[in-house]
């Protein structure tokens, strides 16, 4: 059975509320791709992940990063879509598991959620331009490229990939071998659908995706502030208002984004007289 939106929205919004667990990644991505395609079931997909981690677990790998690179890259066939990288169904888990490919977050998720199943312990990485994920079990620890068939990466290819797209001068640095939560995992798979969607002119897609973000994300005041701007861009001044006043009501605001913010209310107030 599919789920419909609305109960849909109302798991998101429980998890944004109580936060989500180790084991929440793949459902809420499952859900986050289910509201773009409404009358899908799920079953099929929770299945198919649980057929991935099975056939996973009956590998024998003394390093188990082994053991995710022969299941999801070898056994299921996932790659990275290196030809049409820009294709909105690469941020969408249904269509990534339909079509066996996608975005380094998206593939990153499916790793992600495989290995935690697995026992191991695995989380995405603070690695700019290209998302990477770490793996930990007893006695080894691995960074792996989801993208690139689950492939491992030492020092120097971090460097050689950060240099790829951040110039010759760029130096790896602690930050970038910090953890990121599950929910930046997700508002980062989604960001990818908003900025192809605002591309292409879709506002009204675009906004909603932002209020799904939202949901997930009570807390993080610039989603308020990013909905109020696109209100702002669609002409519907008094929403955007209302966004952006709530926007300066709420803690830790930048003040460039305040002061940004407060000349926009300026001149939309000024457009209502």
């Amino acid at each position: 059975m599919a789920p419909d939106p609305e109960s849909t929205r109302a798991t998101l919004r429980r998890f944004g509320q109580s936060g989500l667990t180790d084991g929440d990644l793949g459902e809420a991505a499952l859900l986050l791709a289910s509201l773009d395609r409404p009358g899908v079931p799920l079953d099929q997909y929770h299945d198919h992940l649980a057929s991935i981690a099975k056939t996973a677990a009956n590998l024998s790998a003394d390093d188990p990063s082994s053991a995710l690179r022969q299941t999801i890259a070898g056994e299921f066939a996932y790659e990275g879509d290196q030809k049409t990288y820009d294709d909105p169904q690469n941020a969408n888990l249904i269509r990534v598991i339909d079509r066996r490919k996608g975005l380094p977050v998206s593939l990153g998720i499916l790793y992600i959620a495989t290995a935690r199943a697995l026992g191991l312990e695995a989380c995405g990485l603070n690695f700019p331009n290209h998302f990477l994920i770490r793996l930990q079990w007893d006695g080894g620890r691995a960074i792996v490229d989801p993208f690139n068939g689950g492939v491992t990466l030492d020092a120097r290819a971090l460097r050689d990939l950060l240099t790829h797209f951040q110039g010759a001068n760029a130096e790896l640095s602690q930050d970038h071998y910090s953890d990121v939560s599950d929910l930046n995992i997700l508002l980062r798979l989604q960001n990818n659908i908003k900025l192809r969607l605002l591309r292409d002119g879709q506002l009204e897609p675009a906004l909603q995706v932002i209020r799904d973000m939202r949901l997930l994300a009570p807390g993080i005041p610039s989603l308020l502030r990013e909905e109020g701007l696109l209100l702002a861009r669609k002409g519907e001044r008094r929403a955007a208002i209302s966004c952006l006043r709530d926007f300066l009501t709420r803690d830790n605001i930048r003040e460039p984004e305040r002061v940004d913010v407060t000349r926009v209310l300026q001149v939309l107030e000024s457009q209502l007289n």
